[in-house]
Order: C-alpha cells, then structure tokens, then sequence
C-alpha cells in the first residue's frame, strides 16, 4: 500500500500538536465548542477507528455499495453539522494538554500498526458502512481534516 495515506495522517498528526497552545480558544460563529474541544474529538475518533480496524476480522470484511460513501469520499469532504458523533468519541467537559498529548502519542503508534495490517482489515462506520483498510485510512484523513479546518476557522 502507498506510504502516501500514512504520510497525510502524520502531517495531520503534526498539526494538531501546533493547535495544542490554543485549546481554550473560541469562536462562536464558527461553532460552539472550543479548539481544544475539535482536537479531542478528532483524535478519540482517530484512536477509536484504529483500534476498531486493528481488532476487525478481515475474513468478515465484504464490500458493499454505499451511495454516502461514494459522493463525499470522491469529493474527500464531510459537511459541517450534519453527523452526530457517537457518545464515546465526545470530549470531557474539560480538555488537558496533557490528555491531548497522550492521545497524540496513541494516534502515532496506531499509524505504524495500521501499516502492518492485512488489506481486508476494516472499519464499520456507522454511515459508510464497512471500510477497507485502504477507505478507513481516508476516512481518518477525511474526518482529522474536517476537525482541522474547523480549527483554523475559529482562529481566524
């Protein structure tokens, strides 16, 4: 498999730890919750994905047609506001650096697993249904960029 997907997760990666100073920071016109609020998130899905894929029976995998899946991978785009995150992917009420720290380290050690994983390794997501290991990679590149857009525009 291409480095290419991994090489995006690691810049990802990267610039949520240039994001870490500014996790109190908020924009109410951007959204509601704070800086430090899209990181976790983005990371406690990231974390969560992998180590779904990581425990998945590529014997069960089987792919499927998933219209969703097929317009908004294709644009490599995920609107804002429109899915709800499931409750074990949401953030504490208060967000430490420290955790975020952790969790970055978490994310980095689940990049180098993932490479060793078979191609049927997958991920069932709750709208796109069951992903590849190739499709989970973008879903995570897909998901971590929306997150960090999100950033930068309460920044802004």
């Amino acid at each position: 498999m291409s480095s290419k997907h991994y090489t995006i997760l690691q810049n990802q990666l990267s610039q949520i730890e240039t994001y870490l100073l500014s996790i109190d920071k908020k924009n109410p016109k951007v959204s509601k919750s704070t800086v430090g609020w899209q990181l976790d998130h983005a990371l406690k899905v990231f974390n969560s994905v992998c180590e779904w894929t990581e425990n998945s029976n590529p014997k069960d995998y089987k792919w499927k047609f998933n219209f969703w899946r097929s317009i908004l991978f294709r644009l490599n785009y995920i609107p804002r506001g429109k899915g709800k995150a499931p409750k074990f992917v949401l953030p504490p009420e208060i967000i430490h650096e420290k955790d975020l720290k952790n969790q970055l380290e978490t994310a980095r050690a689940h990049i180098e697993r993932l490479k060793t994983l078979p191609k049927s390794a997958y991920f069932k997501h709750f709208i796109f249904g069951m992903l590849s290991k190739k499709k989970t990679l973008r879903f995570l590149e897909m998901h971590t960029k929306h997150h960090l857009k999100i950033v930068r525009d309460i920044l802004k």
